[in-house]
């Protein structure tokens, strides 16, 4: 009772007892009356006596976010530094936290004298790893070389204007028990380049805009360990040291499987210094696709490139053969079948309907083009080389491409390393693929829909017949 809630941004009333949104998305009906407590958080508000349940359940479902409020006490967070070799920037971050509990962990740096002269200039905990354990192996070594409650793991090339200002924010959201992780946005730098300026819009650890709740499959899916605090009690037993590139996505999914909560708080922004070289820049694209082979076998259909019931996609499938009836049949029959499953008490069922079924499926259209793209770039301009094939093909890579730039300014330079970036992550993607002979990362995940093939097709059910 007491805390400060509001409603996330992207919820929507549709009815006298509907909502929509959350992570990920549900049509969620409201208990009787809550709807005007639901309304009255939408711009902010405070939980009042009886409102904690279904506070809480509105929190889980990822439809209500809440803030708290309270002093930083650094004596409650170890800060863990892992570097290897990086002094310049490990100085640079250093002089941005004096007033915390630094550990920086020594992943077998070629020169280690010069880090730890560096880390007697600031008077900070030294760990030397004898082999190099990779970034999860770094961090797990300072999470048993420390002991206090708050864990903020942090690159080396973070950028940060006010620590205590950010660390502040963050931590105090740990008030609710069942936060486990949570983490800022991560933006590229600001430089005048023109790497720089695509990372700014464009980082691969830049989770958006929008805050909200971190669920596997969600609109934020997971977030990077570039800026990381996590409740102690929650690590368990942390990073996975096998995996160099992923074990973030990993440790995160595994909280979130375990029952805890994990948050991305959008307003709250650092910076990560874009990869020095276009070799290092290709690099690390190629790696975080490898990385999906990875975890895809551990995760399965998670890491699938493309997500959707199956008539959403026969439905755009329709569009792009050229014909669009087949996908308006789609649409009209599952804005009945919503329309007849909704309670006789439901005000306008039409306009759930078509906010549920005819706004989701053109919702899904960018985003199956985007997942199309991004892991199927090349096989994608192959197919447009045949001259049955070219402007279909062509239509979607422009579609996918082109949805990048659905929330940020458009600047034509960007367009070429737009491309490198999906060519470097597919390269990635069938590089993983082969390494572990597996397909899981390439294949789509495709959901059954409660709409039948004898429904679409007019006939009655065998049960009514």
């Amino acid at each position: 009772m007491g805390t400060m809630v509001t409603l996330d941004s992207d919820s929507k009333f549709l009815d006298r007892d509907l909502i929509a949104g959350g992570a990920p998305w549900r049509l969620l009906r409201l208990p009787g009356g809550s709807k005007a407590v639901a309304q009255r958080w939408a711009l902010g508000g405070v939980v009042g006596a009886g409102e904690e349940r279904f506070a809480r359940t509105l929190v889980q479902q990822g439809l209500l976010h809440p803030f708290y409020q309270c002093e930083l006490n650094v004596d409650d967070v170890d800060v863990i530094v892992p570097v290897r070799d990086d002094v310049a920037s490990l100085r640079a971050l250093l002089s941005q936290l004096r007033q915390f509990h630094v550990t920086v962990i020594d992943d077998c740096s070629i020169y280690p004298v010069l880090v730890d002269e560096c880390a007697r200039q600031f008077d900070v905990t030294l760990l030397r790893l004898e082999d190099n354990r990779g970034p999860a192996g770094a961090r797990n070594a300072g999470f048993l070389a420390t002991s206090r409650p708050l864990l903020w793991f942090l690159d080396v090339d973070v950028t940060i204007d006010n620590a205590s200002d950010v660390l502040q924010r963050l931590s105090a959201q740990f008030a609710d028990p069942l936060l486990g992780a949570i983490a800022p946005r991560v933006r590229g730098g600001a430089g005048s380049s023109m790497e720089d300026r695509f990372e700014r819009s464009f980082s691969p650890l830049d989770m958006g805009a929008r805050s909200g709740l971190v669920v596997p499959g969600g609109p934020i899916g997971y977030v990077p360990s570039a800026c990381l605090v996590v409740r102690r009690s929650a690590f368990g037993e942390g990073f996975d040291e096998m995996l160099r590139v992923g074990e973030d996505v990993d440790l995160v999914w595994r909280l979130s499987d375990g029952g805890w909560l994990v948050r991305y708080m959008a307003d709250i922004v650092v910076v990560h210094r874009a990869r020095g070289t276009w070799r290092d820049w290709w690099n690390q694209r190629v790696s975080y696709g490898a990385s999906s082979s990875d975890l895809a076998q551990r995760y399965g259909s998670r890491l699938a490139p493309l997500r959707t019931d199956a008539w959403t996609l026969v439905a755009w499938a329709s569009v792009l053969a050229a014909k669009p009836m087949i996908g308006a049949r789609i649409v009209r029959v599952a804005r009945g079948a919503l329309r007849a499953r909704l309670a006789p008490n439901t005000d306008d069922a039409d306009h759930v309907s078509s906010e549920v079924v005819t706004k989701g499926m053109l919702r899904a259209g960018g985003p199956l083009a985007r997942g199309v793209v991004r892991t199927f770039g090349p096989l994608v301009l192959l197919a447009a080389l045949h001259p049955k094939l070219r402007q279909r093909a062509l239509v979607v890579f422009a579609l996918g491409t082109a949805w990048r730039w659905r929330r940020t300014q458009f600047h034509p330079s960007d367009v070429p390393l737009a491309l490198a970036d999906d060519l470097a992550y597919s390269v990635g993607v069938a590089q993983g693929a082969w390494r572990h002979r597996s397909l899981t990362a390439l294949t789509p995940h495709v959901t059954k829909s409660s709409l039948s093939v004898r429904a679409l097709l007019g006939l009655k059910s065998s049960e009514t017949s």
